[in-house]
C-alpha cells in the first residue's frame, strides 16, 4: 500500500505510522482536521491490534541492542536528536499549530525548543546516574538502573510536541525502546518526531509510531502482554481504563491526569501581577491541565482584584493563532466545545453569575470566549469537574483555614498557584494545599531536574530528574559482602 504524505501548513508529513524504522500504512485511515478552520490535513491510518503488535515485537528486538550501548552510547545519538528537533523549529510548530490550534508564536519561542531540551536534558542526566553505592557495615551495595524494556507512550492533543518529549527522552535515555501512541486529534508532529529521530540515527525498532484511535490503538497498546511501561497523559476517564488494562499484566504505570486546580490570591499579594497571571489562564483556550481555575480571593481586596482581572483578561484577544496578536486560539473539536459549552450551560441553569463570556466567539465555529463564572458552590460540577477551556470560577475567602480547605474541595490535586507577599504565609498555605507542584508568585515554570505529577486524581508517580528513571528503569541492588574477595 502506497505511503500517505499529506501537505501541512507547507511541510511534508507522513501520515502512516513508523514502525521498525519504516512506514507502515493501514487499511482504515480516519480524517485529521484543523480546529483553526475545519479544513483537512490528513487522512491517517488507524492501527489497532496488529500494528500495535508489530510495533510491540520491533522494539522487543530492538532492546537488547539499544540497552547495550549504555548512557555513553546512546547520548551522542540522543543529542542529534535533539539537534534535529531544533533545526526544524518553523516546520514543527508550524504544523502542531495547524493540528491542535496552539498559539503559534508559543510554539516557535518556547515548546519547540522545550522538546529539545527534553531530550538532551536526560540524555546528559542518565550519565549521572552510574557508580552509586550505599555501604553498611558488613556490605556495599551497588545501585544499578537497568532498563526496564518496552515502554507504552500514550500522549494527549493539548501539547502532543512537547508531551511525547517529556516521556521519549527519559524512556530512551534510559535504555528503553518505546511504542509511541500520538492522539488522534492531534497526531501529526509526532509523525515528524519519527523522522527527526530516523535521521539522527536511532536504530530501527528502537522509536515506534502507532497512529490511531484511543479505544483501538490505543487499549491495544496499554493491555498487550510484552509491555514493560505504561505511560500515560491525558483525562482521569481514560486513566481509569488504562490503569485495569495494565493491571492484569501487572505492568507498572505513570499517570499525569486532570486537573482542577485552586489559584490564590492573598491580600498581601502584587494585584497587578496576580491579575495578569490569571488572565494567562485563557491561553491555549484553557486546555492546560495545569490551569489555575479556580479563583479564590481573599474578601478584603476581591472587588479591586475583580477589575485587575477584567481590565487583563480584555486584552486576550481570541482568534486565529497564527496572529501573533492571539492570546486564545481554538478549542481543539467540535466534540470538545459541546462539552465546554454543556458545563457552563448547567452552571447557568445552577444559578451561578457568569460574569462575561460563556459563549460561541464570533470568530468562528471552535472558538470560545474566556469566561468567568462566579458564585458557584463546592458541590456544583463548574467547581469540581475539569472543564479543559477558557472557563475559570471565582470564589472568595476569609482565613488561611478558609482558602486550605477550600483549595483541597475536589477530587484533584496536580497543581495550585498561590500569589503573596509574606514568605511565611504563602509557604503555610502551599504547604496545606494538596497538589504535585505549588507555584509562589509565578506560574508554569518546569524545571526538569525537579519531580512533576499529581496527586489524588491527578495522576500516579513524579516525572522529571532522576523521578523519571526511578520509573523508566529496574533499579537493582548488588550487595557485596566486603570481606568476601581478596
Amino acid at each position: 500500500m502506497a505511503a500517505r504524505i499529506a501537505t501541512v501548513a507547507g511541510v511534508e508529513v507522513s501520515a502512516d505510522h513508523y514502525i521498525d524504522g519504516r512506514r507502515v500504512s493501514s487499511a482504515d485511515r480516519f480524517v485529521d482536521r484543523s480546529p483553526i478552520d475545519g479544513s483537512d490535513l490528513a487522512t491517517v491510518a488507524a492501527g489497532a491490534g496488529a500494528e500495535v503488535d508489530a510495533a510491540v515485537e520491533a522494539a522487543r528486538r530492538a532492546f537488547p541492542a539499544w540497552a547495550a550501548l549504555g548512557p555513553d552510547g546512546r547520548a551522542p545519538i540522543l543529542r542529534r536528536f535533539a539537534a534535529g528537533i531544533e533545526d526544524r523549529v518553523k516546520d514543527l510548530a508550524a504544523v502542531e499549530t495547524a493540528d491542535n490550534g496552539s498559539l503559534l508564536a508559543g510554539n516557535q519561542h518556547r515548546v519547540v525548543s522545550r522538546a529539545a531540551l527534553n531530550v538532551s536534558y536526560f540524555a546528559e542526566h542518565a550519565l549521572t546516574l552510574g557508580g552509586r553505592t550505599v555501604n553498611s557495615p558488613e556490605v556495599r551495595n551497588h545501585v544499578c538502573y537497568d532498563p526496564a524494556g518496552v515502554a507504552a507512550l500514550i500522549t494527549p492533543w493539548n501539547a502532543p510536541l512537547m508531551l511525547t518529549t517529556w516521556k521519549v527522552g527519559p524512556a530512551l535515555a534510559a535504555g528503553n525502546t518505546v511504542v509511541v501512541k500520538p492522539p488522534e486529534w492531534a497526531p501529526l508532529t509526532c509523525s515528524l518526531l519519527a523522522d527527526i529521530a530516523e535521521a539522527a540515527g536511532v536504530p530501527p525498532g528502537v522509536l515506534n509510531v502507532v497512529q490511531g484511535i484511543g479505544e483501538e490503538a490505543g487499549a491495544a497498546l496499554a493491555s498487550h502482554q510484552d509491555i514493560d511501561r505504561v505511560s500515560f497523559t491525558g483525562s482521569t476517564d481514560t486513566a481509569r481504563l488504562i490503569g485495569q488494562a495494565a493491571a492484569r499484566s501487572i505492568t507498572p504505570t505513570s499517570m499525569e491526569l486532570g486537573g482542577k486546580s485552586p489559584f490564590i490570591v492573598c491580600a498581601d499579594a502584587d494585584l497587578a501581577a496576580a491579575a495578569q497571571t490569571v488572565a494567562g489562564q485563557y491561553v491555549n483556550a484553557g486546555q492546560v491541565c495545569l490551569a489555575g481555575t479556580r479563583i479564590l480571593v481573599e474578601e478584603s481586596i476581591a472587588d479591586e482584584f475583580l477589575a485587575l482581572v477584567r481590565a487583563a483578561a480584555s486584552h486576550m484577544t481570541v482568534g486565529d493563532p497564527r496572529d501573533p496578536a492571539t492570546r486564545v486560539g481554538p478549542l481543539i473539536h467540535p466534540q470538545h466545545f459541546e462539552r465546554v459549552q454543556g458545563f457552563v450551560d448547567r452552571a447557568r441553569l445552577e444559578g451561578v453569575d457568569v460574569l462575561w463570556g460563556g459563549e460561541r466567539h464570533n470568530q468562528g465555529q471552535l472558538y470560545f470566549q474566556p469566561t468567568l463564572i462566579a458564585g458557584a458552590r463546592r458541590d456544583q460540577e463548574i467547581f469540581q469537574k475539569e472543564v479543559f477551556g477558557p472557563v475559570l470560577t471565582w470564589n472568595t475567602f476569609a482565613s488561611d483555614d478558609e482558602v486550605i480547605e477550600v483549595a483541597n474541595a475536589t477530587k484533584y490535586g496536580l497543581a495550585a498557584t498561590l500569589f503573596s507577599r509574606d514568605e511565611a504565609r504563602a509557604m503555610r498555605i502551599a504547604s496545606g494545599v494538596v497538589a504535585g507542584t505549588v507555584w509562589v508568585n509565578c506560574f508554569f515554570i518546569r524545571e526538569l531536574a525537579a519531580p512533576f505529577g499529581g496527586s489524588r486524581e491527578s495522576g500516579i508517580g513524579r516525572e522529571g530528574g532522576t523521578w523519571s528513571f526511578d520509573f523508566y528503569c529496574d533499579i537493582k541492588n548488588i550487595a557485596v559482602r566486603k570481606d568476601s574477595f581478596v
